[in-house]
C-alpha cells in the first residue's frame, strides 16, 4: 500500500486546511486588509504547505527509496526525481 493511500486521511486534512487558510487570505484582501494580518495569513499557508510537503517527502522516501528490492540504477532514479521535486520546490 502506498504512503500516500495509508496517509490518505492525514493528508487530506492538511490539504483542507491550507485550503481554509487560502479562503481565510482572499477574505481578509477582499477587506480593507492591515498588512500584518495579510503577512501572517500568508506566513500560515507556507507554513502548512511545508508541512505537507515534508510530510510526503518523508513517506517518498522511506517507502520508496528505503526499499530493499530497488537496484542501483532503480535508486539513482528515484534520487533523481526527488532533486527535481526539491528543485522546484525551493526556488
Amino acid at each position: 500500500m502506498s504512503h500516500t493511500i495509508a496517509s490518505k486521511k492525514k493528508l487530506l486534512s492538511r490539504v483542507r486546511r491550507i485550503k481554509g487558510q487560502s479562503i481565510a487570505l482572499e477574505s481578509v484582501l477582499e477587506g480593507e486588509p492591515d498588512c500584518m494580518a495579510v503577512l501572517q495569513q500568508v506566513a500560515a499557508i507556507k507554513g502548512a504547505v511545508n508541512g505537507l510537503m515534508k510530510e510526503v517527502l518523508e513517506g517518498h522516501l522511506r517507502e520508496h527509496l528505503g526499499a530493499d528490492d530497488l537496484t542501483q540504477e532503480e535508486r539513482a532514479e528515484e534520487v533523481e526525481q526527488v532533486i527535481t521535486v526539491l528543485k522546484s520546490y525551493l526556488k
